[in-house]
């Protein structure tokens, strides 16, 4: 039910005389309903009674409550005169306030007439309305403060315009939606059964066509060839056309009363060709080719049977298991790169032209090989035979930038220069190549001692490169360092071809290379080293010393043991030393030493009081040594693993660990190092 509207009052005296009328403020008073509205009266046109009347809805009783005193109408003067007696009434005494202005009277003016009632839609409205909250019918709709005076001409209707009851959505269905895709773990889950599924039906028919041709070969073969199998039958062949031969065959004569002509096949029905002048139909038709006739022996020709293999050949070849393909040589140690490091050496700088020495290179090391990976390495060659490494500029702190040309012809550069020109030339050629910077375990650098933290990052001062090989896979490689190296005693630069610069693998590489750009490392695994593990090392601590010439032996610094440099004598323990070959194809007699030489581990004996030299024992590619801890010597001394190199003025390469022992303090011998340990 709507309530009704605040009254308005026009002076401040009309509002007291109201509020105390409806004695607020007496508290002695018990609240009482308020009484319902009075029944709105029937307007009057004229002073006559309405024509046509129509019967209003009951309205139903309103609880009994204190009526505001209404507003003044100000509607016609006939308005105002009934509204003053309302108030005087319901003021009593209260002084009238004066009256308003008079306006034109509205009963002069014609009255517009009625629109007809509705009741029956109204009456099926208010059947129809629920007990709820309903918003279709309202009272305030129905009746306000403006309407209390005049008759209701029409019910209110919904929102929506519509005469009938508001339409709500279905009933929520779950059942009804449609069903969900599949996720892609279920996908996966399916292709993995079906594979299963699919991996079981060929096992079982692998074995079941194997037991059919187990049976088949215990079953006696009969001697004799085996019957032909059938032809195929031939599709059906075209009706022969008459043949334009100059001697025709003659006809057979047939027991006819008069001689018939050679059957002719109708002809083609051809729609009519038009011309391109009047687009009429020419009446000339082109000739049609005539097929030449088939013999009376035309057969295929006979099939050989003495090239036929027999069902005994055929069994066993269909028994036989296909061979797996045989695996390309991926060792790079191993693989024969004597064709690009011939071609290499065939290009001296002092031979180049001076209008585009990079593209002369480029053609010249590269276009004999199709590999990508042979003209990587022929290019990674020519830097050993042609630049070196400008020692005078790095230690006199005086290096500049030089480009491409000025480093070939020069013949000097640091890393950067050769990093750069490296990646000129195999651009020219036609290779994906890229300059990587960061930091090297070079000339100059000092390992990290036993629980030493790592420097802050600073990966800088060192420059290689990045090429696509065979496969499409990245490739690094150091052209620096595998032209030559910087001796330690003298700072003095040596020629030296260093080939594992170039065959290591990327994760080989990364220990002692770590790039500036993470991204650079492609390493097989794909993960990214970082800083601290890059500078850390493989251990805790200094590792041992590894001289050059074990590399040139062809021995793996990855696999030496133990890794720490720092061996301790008092550990009681039977200590191990053991290393291996780079590659298990890698052999001295391959790369062009000659046979392998004997290894010797120094010792000390017991307090260092004796000096011995113990040979190493060898499969041809682990070598291994035990010796107790106690017998390694004293601490401060070092253990060394040795090489033969002469016994008794001769080569000392060859020599059995057997002949070492019998000529043992007897001739003289000398031995270069490999390895060295520290005794703590």
């Amino acid at each position: 039910m709507a309530d009704t509207e605040e009254p308005q009052f026009n002076t401040l005296a009309e509002r007291i005389a109201a509020l105390n009328k409806q004695k607020n403020f007496n508290g002695s008073d018990a609240p009482r309903k308020k009484p319902p509205p009075p029944a709105p009266p029937v307007r009057t046109t004229n002073g006559s009674t309405p024509s046509h009347h129509h019967v209003n809805p009951t309205v139903p009783p309103r609880p009994n409550r204190n009526n505001p005193p209404p507003l003044p109408r100000r509607d016609t003067q006939s308005s105002t005169a009934s509204g003053g007696d309302v108030a005087t009434q319901l003021n009593g005494s209260r002084p009238v306030p004066p009256p308003l202005p008079s306006r034109t009277s509205s009963s002069t003016l014609p009255s517009p007439a009625q629109l007809p009632r509705r009741a029956s839609t109204q009456s099926g409205l208010l059947t129809a309305r629920r007990n709820s909250g309903s918003s279709e019918i309202s009272q305030h709709s129905t009746i306000s403060s403006t309407s209390i005076g005049h008759a209701s001409s029409a019910s209110s209707y919904g929102s929506n315009g519509g005469a009938g009851q508001r339409k709500l959505a279905p009933v929520f269905d779950p059942a009804s939606l449609p069903p969900l895709p599949p996720t892609r773990r279920e996908l996966e889950a399916k292709a993995k059964e079906a594979a299963a599924a699919e991996a079981v039906e060929r096992d079982a028919r692998a074995k079941e066509y194997a037991a059919k041709q187990a049976a088949k070969s215990k079953t006696p073969q009969p001697s004799a060839t085996p019957p032909v199998p059938s032809r195929p039958t031939l599709p059906p062949r075209l009706p022969s056309r008459p043949a334009k031969s100059p001697n025709p065959p003659v006809p057979v004569p047939v027991t006819r009363t008069e001689p018939e002509e050679d059957p002719k096949p109708p002809p083609r029905k051809l729609p009519p060709i038009r011309g391109f002048g009047n687009g009429q139909s020419t009446t000339e038709r082109p000739p049609i080719p005539t097929r030449p006739s088939a013999s009376a022996d035309d057969a295929p020709p006979p099939i050989p049977v003495s090239s036929r293999p027999s069902a005994a050949q055929i069994d066993a070849a269909s028994s036989r298991t296909a061979e797996p393909p045989k695996p390309l040589n991926d060792c790079w140690v191993c693989r024969d790169w004597s064709g690009p490091d011939g071609v290499a050496a065939q290009f001296p700088r002092q031979s180049l032209p001076r209008n585009d020495p990079v593209g002369h290179l480029a053609r010249g090391l590269c276009e004999p090989f199709p590999s990508y990976t042979d003209k990587a390495r022929a290019i990674f060659t020519w830097f050993h035979h042609n630049i070196f490494y400008d020692t005078v500029a790095f230690f006199g702190n005086n290096v500049r930038h030089m480009s491409v040309e000025e480093t070939i012809f020069s013949g000097k550069a640091v890393c950067q220069g050769y990093a750069e020109t490296y990646k000129a030339i195999a651009n020219r050629a036609g290779l994906d190549c890229v300059v990587v910077g960061g930091h090297g375990k070079g000339f100059g650098h000092t390992p990290l001692k036993k629980g030493e933290r790592p420097p802050p990052p600073k990966p800088d001062g060192h420059a290689w490169n990045a090429v696509r090989i065979d496969g499409g896979g990245w490739k690094l490689l150091d052209a620096c360092w595998g032209a030559g190296h910087i001796c330690g005693n003298n700072n003095l630069y040596k020629q030296e071809f260093s080939p594992k610069e170039f065959t290591s693998s990327n994760e080989s590489f990364g220990l002692r290379h770590f790039p500036s750009n993470p991204s650079y490392q492609y390493r097989s695994d794909g993960r990214a080293v970082s800083w601290e593990e890059y500078f850390r090392g493989r251990v805790d601590g200094e590792p041992p010393v590894f001289y050059t010439n074990g590399h040139q032996e062809g021995l793996s610094e990855e696999s030496v043991e133990p890794k720490e440099a720092d061996v301790s004598v008092y550990s009681g323990q039977v200590v191990r030393f053991q290393f291996s070959k780079i590659c298990e194809h890698w052999t001295s007699e391959k790369d062009g030493l000659g046979k392998p030489p004997l290894l010797l581990l120094s010792i000390h004996g017991v307090d260092g009081r004796k000096d011995e030299m113990v040979p190493i024992e060898t499969n041809g590619y682990w070598h291994w040594i035990d010796v107790n801890a106690r017998d390694l010597g004293a601490p401060g001394q070092s253990v060394q693993v040795a090489m033969l190199t002469s016994i008794d003025g001769k080569d000392g390469r060859g020599v059995t660990a057997k002949e070492f022992l019998s000529k043992k303090g007897r001739v003289g011998m000398a031995w270069s190092y490999i390895l060295k340990w520290n005794l703590v």
